[in-house]
């Protein structure tokens, strides 16, 4: 079995010669200054997010951005959204696409729906994670609700499993889709009111909590939070039909 190394610094600054790293996986690390120089091999993937990424000397970050751009244009309306108007058309488009996808996964079986590909989330894990990520920045600092964590709300990877318990998350649940998307469908409807009901003057309204304890001191305003829940939605459907179509690749050959 592989060794599997978490929330070590013992790799910062070291150097890797000679070795044989095919198969190694690197997941939710801060890799600021990392140098991949003189390998070789037949099949290298990266993903996260980068400031700047230089392949080969050339400097592809405009390139990828761009090209993201063009495959999933709603992640551009979630990041540049500014106005009242924009986010409301944000979430339009978020609603229009997720709808088309949901369509889309039903036509699954509902297994493959909790399947990983490549070790990412699952359909409905995603679902999960999106639903927890509207209970922190919506439910919880946005409108300071009593109870704003559901159950089923998944975490983002790392979260200790006792932080999560604190909130009452059930890490380990295992719910079909349509038990997800109940909540899930809940929450979207509480966007729904809040960005119909936008004004200019709320989006500057610094909010009373933050989205959770293990988040920084500081003033979160609602345009920030909001945005926030566009990116994950963007993002994150990003995700969904790139394994998607994994999936039904795999479903046609069994």
């Amino acid at each position: 079995m592989p060794a599997e190394y978490a929330e070590t610094d013992q790799f910062r600054g070291a150097r890797i010669h000679l070795c044989d790293l095919a198969g190694l996986e690197i997941r939710d690390c801060e890799v600021s200054g990392l140098k991949i120089v003189d390998c070789y091999g037949g099949d290298v993937y990266v993903g996260g997010g980068f400031e700047r990424v230089v392949v080969n000397d050339v400097d592809v970050t405009a390139y990828v951005e761009a090209e993201l751009d063009r495959l999933h244009p709603t992640r551009v309306l979630a990041r540049d959204a500014a106005s009242a108007a924009d986010y409301r058309a944000a979430w339009d488009a978020i609603e229009t696409q997720w709808a088309a996808t949901l369509n889309r996964a039903r036509r699954l079986p509902e297994a493959k729906l909790h399947e990983r590909v490549d070790g990412e989330w699952s359909f409905v894990e995603t679902q999960r994670h999106l639903l927890r990520a509207a209970d922190a920045w919506l439910g919880n600092a946005v409108l300071e609700e009593d109870a704003p964590h559901h159950p089923l709300g998944l975490p983002a990877g790392g979260t200790p499993p006792d932080e999560a318990a604190k909130l009452g998350l059930t890490l380990a649940a295992t719910p079909t889709l349509d038990e997800v998307l109940a909540p899930r469908r809940a929450r979207m409807a509480t966007m729904r009111r809040v960005v119909d009901e936008l004004t200019e003057t709320e989006l500057d309204r610094v909010c009373g909590r933050k989205p959770g304890d293990a988040y920084p001191d500081q003033d979160y305003v609602v345009r920030r939070c909001l945005r926030v829940v566009l990116k994950e939605e963007a993002e994150h459907h990003r995700y969904a039909v790139r394994d998607l179509a994994v999936l039904e690749a795999g479903a046609r050959t069994e």
